[in-house]
């Protein structure tokens, strides 16, 4: 060990030795702490003469930077390799007596105390034995980005070492306490190694040393990466690697935050809280927003209030139910809830343009250097309407009884998050330490007064909430293909579902096909999904269920079970490369693997003419249909007529993706004129139909409203006397060329049919004005230099003006061809 750097930080306290078990660590998490250590690693760094700078400037040099890091990684991997090793001497002989007439521990004890040490231990050993002849026999050209690939690949082993680590602790203290043998063997120690002093501290030891190691080896992946050109092959391997190790991190950070020390209730017993958050209630036929708290053997609901004075916060308890009180009704046991008012889509999507506005406004003032009142009354008004959407947008239902009586149901907007209060429950619940009990208003107001000082969310989830220098996500197009799974332990009809951060909730954007009967589906499936300030991918798991009696009388849809679930950070710094990255969801020890990569909004608002004049594709809508004698577009038509004969009541049809390579398969099939065009049709994903339609407005090389007449579109959508309004945009109409105007209208009825289905595909006529506005507006490159604004401004002014020019027209009475063209001499055709 180097002189003041021990394997707990560096904190002067911990050289000698690790913090004993009944410690807690003080108010600081993880996060801390793992920054912590990047500022050390950095002021390290800093004191190399010259290296960054260097580094940057001169391959070669940081090349050999790259010799540098490695070579301190690996004296430290021999470090942890000695006390992995340390910490394995007291199981030998341990278990050399498990056998005898006299054990000192039980088989399962042994097991449960030393639980996985073994294998991270062989799996450094193994890395170590790979990298150090790397290092010492060292040229420019050494790759080792594969074993650190390999490395992260298993931290899976780090996940299960941490999920056993309460009951590791709690067997350690009893056998301790019990075992005067046992505490005479943990206490053996090697020259030069530190082993724990006790046994009650050996667990401690356990914990730290092996996350701390995680946290070490991603520095480490950092640093490399710096000094590691891109070109580099190892370039890839390494960032695949930092993102693996930094998921896996804040899903651990989660498991063992310290601040869920303990609360003694004035009987004595002790109460840890394990997870909170805010969520909405359905309370008294209203939606409120309640912070609900999940501790060891209690579940409670509380409102965040202001006391008298202003500054000081506290939660006002609203009910609570003993978890051995608490049961989950199964949806068709469920007795049928109070009607649920639910906010019409388009009501929501006005809300989320809004506030896109008014982040533009506060962005401009800053730019400006506006005064901060002016930008504090914006950010007032946006928390506002983000506090709106919070409260409105959730649809979900997620139902919890107390067998004595009352029912509370919550609204969620993600079965991700009804999985998670589920599962934490029901963890809890099979422990089954605590019985039933009813609190006394002392120990409720000790409970109550604990929450404010235990909580780990702070905050109410909106993007107002965030500081200035948060990332506000990414805006563009994320394509993710869905690989394959493994870990099912029997067959199955499993399909997985794609979901992302949307203005502070979580929205479901793709799905795959279900695989039936399997234990390791092959999906190998494709989707591009549209990002708006997006910063998690959410994968979720499912097993199909073809059982029509299970319906949940909530919102009466049949409830398939979810079977594992993962969520990554969107990196922009990791995913804004045009290569594909690999990567792996641990879920339930159900293994997801997926690649992804992220197309920027500004390269993807590029209109390019298609060099091919024989295909339709990136070609003028004009020339198709003179070539084909049509009056609309074979490939409009066909499409259109496909989804109205089997996709009509597709839920989410056009919102959700359909597999990309089903969409280019057919796309290559258009343009070639196949012949077994409607043989393919018949047999395709109808979300990839519905989306080869889409891509067909996208790719023409002007909007089909065409760039001329885009101002004027802009200057009549935005008139307020509805006389003047309706003479402007039918005479726009007019203006049209033949062809556009005749599939415009074919495509609007068409619209307009989807949306009469509304309450079974949950598409509004402003749900499809979102997806299809920009699609037939948006100007070509050329021509949109002018109006496009910021990349990460998806809802700026203009597209919110492209969405209210087809809304418009949708919500218009039918508009005939015939009586258009009739109306042409009463007008002039100038714009």
């Amino acid at each position: 060990k180097t002189p003041g750097r021990g394997p707990w930080g560096g904190h002067p306290s911990w050289h000698s030795s690790p913090p004993r078990a009944g410690w807690q660590m003080p108010e600081w998490d993880m996060e801390m702490l793992i920054s912590g250590l990047s500022s050390r690693a950095a002021c390290w760094l800093s004191q190399a003469p010259c290296c960054v700078a260097q580094g940057e400037r001169d391959a070669g040099k940081g090349l050999e930077m790259r010799k540098l890091v490695l070579s301190g990684f690996l004296a430290s991997e021999e470090i942890y390799i000695n006390q992995l090793e340390a910490l394995l001497l007291p199981m030998k002989p341990l278990k050399a007596t498990a056998t005898t007439s006299q054990p000192v521990l039980t088989l399962q004890q042994i097991e449960t105390i030393f639980y996985k040490i073994q294998d991270i231990y062989e799996i450094h050993k193994e890395f170590y034995d790979s990298l150090c002849p790397k290092v010492q026999q060292w040229d420019s050209n050494v790759t080792m980005g594969h074993l650190f690939q390999k490395l992260a690949s298993q931290l899976g082993v780090y996940k299960a070492f941490v999920d056993n680590y309460k009951i590791a602790l709690e067997t350690a203290e009893k056998c301790s306490q019990s075992n005067y043998q046992f505490q005479k063997i943990s206490e053996v120690s090697r020259a030069g190694r530190w082993v724990a002093a006790d046994a009650s501290s050996l667990p401690t030891a356990l914990l730290y040393k092996p996350i701390d190691r995680v946290t070490r080896s991603t520095l480490v992946l950092h640093d490399l990466l710096k000094h590691t050109p891109a070109d580099h092959p190892d370039y890839p391997l390494l960032q695949d690697a930092l993102r693996i190790s930094q998921n896996f991190l804040s899903s651990i950070n989660e498991d063992i935050d310290p601040r869920r020390t303990a609360v003694t209730t004035p009987k004595g017993e002790t109460r840890q809280l394990v997870k909170d958050g805010f969520l909405v209630e359905l309370s008294e036929g209203s939606r409120k927003l309640r912070h609900v708290f999940l501790f060891t053997d209690v579940l409670l609901c509380a409102k965040l209030k202001k006391t008298a004075v202003g500054k000081h916060q506290q939660y006002d308890c609203k009910w609570y139910v003993p978890l051995a009180d608490l049961v989950f009704p199964s949806p068709e046991e469920s007795e049928h809830c109070p009607q649920v008012h639910v906010i019409p889509d388009h009501e929501l999507e006005d809300m989320k343009m809004k506030i896109s506005a008014i982040k533009s406004e506060v962005q401009k003032e800053k730019a400006n250097k506006g005064q901060s009142r002016a930008i504090e009354r914006l950010k007032k008004k946006m928390f506002e309407n983000e506090f709106w959407l919070l409260l409105n947008s959730p649809a979900i239902p997620f139902r919890i009884h107390n067998r004595n009586g009352k029912s509370y149901l919550f609204l969620l907007s993600s079965d991700y998050e009804r999985s998670e209060w589920r599962e934490a429950i029901q963890k809890l619940q099979k422990k089954g330490k605590f019985g039933a009990f009813v609190l006394s208003s002392v120990e409720l107001q000790v409970l109550t007064g604990s929450c404010f000082k235990l909580r780990t969310v702070h905050n109410i989830p909106v993007t107002s909430n965030k500081d200035d220098d948060e990332s506000p996500g990414l805006y563009g197009f994320l394509h993710v293909i869905v690989h394959s799974a493994k870990g099912f332990k029997q067959s199955a009809n499993l399909y997985c579902t794609l979901e992302v951060d949307s203005f502070g909730y979580f929205v479901s954007k793709a799905k795959t096909r279900v695989f039936r009967d399997t234990t390791e589906p092959q999906w190998n499936e494709e989707f591009e999904i549209e990002l708006e300030g997006s910063q998690s991918l959410r994968i979720l798991c499912y097993e199909k269920c073809y059982d029509k009696t299970k319906l949940n009388k909530d919102n009466n849809e049949i409830v398939d079970k979810i079977m594992g679930k993962g969520q990554i950070q969107l990196d922009p710094q990791a995913v804004q490369t045009k290569n594909w990255h690999m990567d792996v969801i641990e879920m339930n020890g159900i293994k997801v693997e997926f690649s992804m990569k992220f197309t920027s909004r500004d390269m993807s608002l590029k209109r390019t003419p298609s060099k091919k004049q024989t295909g339709v594709f990136g070609v003028k809508i004009s020339v198709v249909t003179k070539r084909e004698r049509s009056k609309v577009p074979y490939i409009v038509r066909q499409c259109i007529e496909e989804v109205e004969k089997r996709g009509i009541e597709e839920v989410g049809i056009y919102r959700i993706s359909g597999v990309a390579t089903d969409i280019q398969a057919l796309k290559a099939v258009f343009d070639a004129n196949n012949k077994d065009i409607l043989v393919m049709l018949s047999d395709m994903d109808i979300n990839a139909i519905a989306g080869t339609l889409k891509l067909y407005f996208r790719e023409l090389p002007e909007p089909l409203l065409t760039d001329r007449l885009y101002p004027a579109f802009m200057e009549g959508i935005a008139l307020s006397d509805p006389a003047a309004k309706e003479n402007c945009m039918m005479h726009l109409l007019r203006s049209l060329p033949d062809p556009n105007l005749i599939t415009f209208l074919f495509l609007l009825e068409h619209l307009k049919r989807v949306a009469e289905k509304e309450p079974i595909n949950k598409m509004s006529l402003h749900n499809l004005a979102t997806v299809f506005g920009p699609t037939l507006l948006r100007p070509s490159e050329g021509e949109s230099k002018g109006h496009l604004t910021l990349a990460s401004d998806i809802w700026s002014h203009d597209v919110m003006a492209q969405v209210q020019v087809l809304l418009y027209y949708l919500q218009h009475p039918p508009i005939s061809f015939t009586e258009l063209k009739r109306n042409t001499l009463y007008f002039s055709t100038d714009v």
